[in-house]
């Protein structure tokens, strides 16, 4: 069982790199415009989630985290210096600031279940200017990342070699988030779609 955990973590983990490769291709081509304030704070929370598992003996499962977390640093980046979303609101500041200070009481808190709900607080947090932006505009987001990512983040629940609150809660959070945002990216470009058609 331990070697088909591996084989399924391993797929996962390849998946995240693959899942990445249309995503990188849209920021680069100005088809995708990342939210800079999300990607920012996903590389950095999810390096934290990655430690958090890997400490409470998630094994294999828990580097799907690493490598979402690098593919995130290297969204930020391409989003920094090519096409990201810079056009900031009030609201995207305050759950910019919001996630800093849940990243404030998981310094202080130093206790594996209440660290890795903060850090996936955060993450759920970061989400809102993406989500505040896609809703308007659904088309700068690449669709097939999310669906992707929440089948990889099932496979990564798999994968886990010990199952306890501190290595699930982080994937299973992933495969709701990154579900419904696809499932939203749809609808939208549905309606959105429709009206345009004078539907």
């Amino acid at each position: 069982m331990s070697d088909f955990k591996e084989l399924v973590g391993i797929i996962a983990v390849a998946l995240t790199f693959i899942g990445y490769i249309p995503y990188l291709r849209d920021v680069v081509h100005g088809r995708t415009k990342p939210h800079i304030y999300s990607w920012f704070l996903w590389g950095f929370v999810t390096f934290i989630a990655f430690g958090l598992q890997v400490s409470a003996g998630g094994g294999i499962g828990a580097f799907v985290t690493l490598a979402a977390s690098l593919m995130c640093i290297t969204v930020f980046i391409l989003g920094v210096t090519r096409n990201g979303k810079k056009d900031i609101t009030r609201l995207d500041t305050v759950f910019f600031l919001l996630a800093f200070v849940a990243l404030g009481l998981w310094l202080i808190a130093k206790q594996p279940v209440i660290s890795i709900i903060l850090t996936t607080a955060i993450d759920l947090l970061a989400f809102a200017p993406t989500i505040r932006k896609s809703w308007n505009k659904p088309g700068s987001e690449t669709l097939s990342l999310y669906f992707l990512s929440t089948f990889r983040f099932m496979l990564a629940v798999f994968a886990l070699q010990s199952y306890t609150f501190v290595t699930m809660l982080y994937p299973i959070a992933w495969i709701f988030g990154n579900g419904l945002f696809a499932a939203m990216l749809f609808i939208r470009r549905k309606q959105l779609s429709s009206k345009l058609n004078g539907g």
